[in-house]
């Protein structure tokens, strides 16, 4: 079946963004042909900075791309967070020698655009990969041999299975599903700042977070330290609808009265902000329908406050590739494994980055209580807690 397979339709991948490229990565290093479909003009990512667990790493790795995108990352010493109206500090955990050494892996910052390019590199060096921008699925046909997807002008593209990686508006999930994104009200403002714009009393080498109430703040350093970047959050005081635009300083300085001077620095710095108005999805059981498989957002869209989006994409592309390895590419049943190995962890994700954004913006006494829970935290108590996170291997990868 394997031969078959790839020598005739290539697998279809609708998305090109950073799911979407790892999952073209992952079946082109498995021998597939594969077609990406971009509903945009050109590939790339919008957005800033974002954060790699260890997880992530492994991801890389397993994806072929280790050493291209520790290249391109920034390593921190730890992650901290402080009380965002008294300075007080909430909790530290270290990443430095002794977390590499428990998880594998490091904890890193890097550029949305160098995890995107890390993984364009990779696909394209396998000349396996077919790019189409300017292609939005319309919707999607499937018999017993493959399946068909018309584009919005009118365009057919066939192929032996689809991967639907087309984020949080998903048209391949809003054909097989039929759900609403479940928009959270929570609003993010991101822009990146050059380190001569950047507070010097900021300028740590940390993923750093002040918690407020129903706000929170975070700067780290992007590419070896030359710029910053920085992430406000607020509660809407608005009906919103899941959107990416421009942002409006006037907004921002609005959401944050009562934040400390030091904290408040952050807002004041960036000349230009991206808005975006965030969403995610409750979790479903059933992600593969006939030859066609979720994946990324389309899969699992989850709130920022892991810092997860990404990473669980990139574990997704994996998991596939290994299913399909560990069930000699016959599709039916590697879909069937992939859903398995991913379903509950990713739900986990989900419930989880909810309840932390809640922690986050604590207020009255539940911040009290926030602030009490961390306190006098060993390192390796917060390395317990994140052990089912950051632990994630490909080779544990998929369900039994």
């Amino acid at each position: 079946m394997a031969a078959t397979l790839k020598t005739r339709d290539p697998v279809l991948v609708a998305g090109g963004g950073i799911g979407g490229i790892a999952a073209a990565l992952a079946l082109a290093r498995r021998g597939f042909a594969v077609k990406v479909l971009e509903q945009a003009a050109q590939l790339g990512e919008i957005g800033a900075g974002i954060q790699l667990g260890p997880n992530a790493f492994a991801a890389f790795d397993a994806l072929g791309i280790g050493e291209i995108a520790r290249g391109r990352a920034v390593y921190t010493d730890e992650m901290v967070m402080h009380d965002a109206l008294d300075e007080a500090l909430v909790g530290r955990i270290p990443t430095g020698e002794a977390f590499r050494a428990r998880f594998g892996n490091p904890y890193a910052v890097i550029h949305r655009a160098d995890v995107h390019r890390s993984l364009l590199d990779g696909a394209q060096a396998t000349d396996r990969v077919q790019l189409l921008t300017s292609t939005a699925v319309q919707r999607v046909e499937q018999d017993d041999a493959g399946v068909t997807v018309f584009d919005t002008q009118g365009n057919r593209h066939r192929g032996a299975f689809l991967i639907g990686a087309d984020g949080v508006k998903s048209a391949v999930r809003r054909q097989f599903v039929g759900d609403e994104a479940r928009v959270s009200g929570h609003v993010v403002y991101r822009a990146v700042v050059d380190r001569r714009d950047f507070p010097a009393d900021l300028q740590w080498n940390a993923a750093s977070i002040w918690v407020g109430p129903d706000c929170h703040l975070v700067h780290y350093p992007l590419r070896g330290g030359e710029q910053y970047n920085v992430v406000v959050t607020f509660h809407s005081r608005q009906v919103e609808q899941w959107s990416v635009r421009e942002g409006s300083r006037e907004e921002v300085q609005g959401y944050f009265e009562g934040i400390c001077a030091r904290a408040r620095q952050l807002i004041e710095l960036p000349k230009d902000w991206k808005r975006w108005a965030t969403a995610d999805r409750e979790p479903i059981a059933q992600w593969t329908f006939g030859r066609v498989a979720l994946l990324g957002d389309a899969a699992h869209a989850t709130l920022q406050y892991l810092a997860q989006g990404a990473c669980m994409a990139m574990e997704d592309a994996v998991t596939l590739g290994e299913a399909l390895r560990a069930h000699d590419d016959d599709v039916p049943a590697a879909l069937a494994r992939y859903q398995r190995s991913r379903v509950a962890r990713t739900a986990r994700v989900v419930l989880s980055a909810r309840e932390m954004g809640r922690i986050f913006h604590a207020k009255g006494v539940e911040r009290l209580v926030r602030n009490e829970l961390w306190k006098g935290r060993t390192p390796e108590r917060f390395y317990d807690a994140m052990e089912w996170l950051y632990g994630w291997t490909a080779e544990r990868c998929l369900a039994e």
